[in-house]
């Protein structure tokens, strides 16, 4: 049984997506729920994926780096959306590309950014957008997100964003690997190590399996965002409810 550190309470909060709300809620729930427990140490990890899709990426941000309770700790990961982000900003034309069909338009708008024409994809197009990404994004953001993590160990557990390669051992996995993977690790039934906690890929329900949990439940859209606490080896989630 997979257990997390000697009093401690772990707090993975999954994929948001510019969902300010939802985080707002959940943040509401953590610390009602920290303030029924025990352990001396508190840990808020967050697994990537911010910004893009849902309304205020912005609003996102400006949240996760301000909000930290007396007691608590903070772990922020790095995800595929926030990785689109950076390369854009600083001039990969094809990731750029990939980032506005996946919701950069969105979190452009919420810098107060306005794509013109949505569905333009020429390189001077992109480039234009790019220099617009530079101008808007905040030094502070740009800060946030250029410090953000790969992975983070605790305990019994093993905190990224996307995910690992099956049978490469967790010292070792690539950056790519840990942001981008999915299916040849969602199918992998191999003992990773570690039980290794995860967004990215989209469940309608929590997914609690022996090697792995996903936790990425479609905020942005299903309204439903979830947390998984650890602690000892209890596993348990608080959820923001649909409205």
């Amino acid at each position: 049984m997979a257990r997390a550190p000697a009093d401690a309470a772990i707090y993975a909060v999954g994929d948001i997506h510019g969902r300010l709300d939802l985080l707002t809620r959940m943040h509401e729930l953590i610390a009602a729920d920290a303030s029924r427990r025990a352990a001396s140490r508190r840990l808020l990890v967050y697994l990537g994926d911010y910004g893009s899709r849902g309304p205020d990426s912005r609003g996102v941000i400006e949240r996760v780096i301000a909000w930290l309770p007396i007691g608590f700790e903070r772990i922020t990961l790095k995800g595929n959306h926030e990785d689109l982000l950076l390369r854009c900003h600083d001039g990969d034309y094809e990731a750029g590309r990939h980032w506005l069909d996946y919701g950069g338009i969105e979190a452009l708008a919420s810098y107060g950014v306005v794509v013109a024409d949505p569905t333009a994809r020429q390189r001077s197009d992109i480039a234009a957008l790019a220099a617009w990404l530079v101008a808007a994004l905040p030094a502070a953001h740009l800060a946030f997100l250029r410090g953000l993590a790969i992975s983070h160990r605790e305990g019994d557990y093993y905190f990224v964003h996307g995910g690992i390669r099956p049978g490469i051992g967790l010292d070792v996995q690539s950056e790519r690997d840990r942001i981008w993977i999915r299916k040849t690790f969602l199918l992998s039934e191999a003992d990773h190590g570690a039980v290794v906690v995860h967004g990215h890929s989209i469940s309608r329900e929590p997914e609690l399996r022996h090697n792995r949990i996903g936790i990425d439940t479609g905020a942005y859209q299903s309204g439903v965002l979830t947390c998984l606490v650890l602690e000892g080896a209890d596993q348990r989630f608080l959820q923001t409810c649909v409205v």
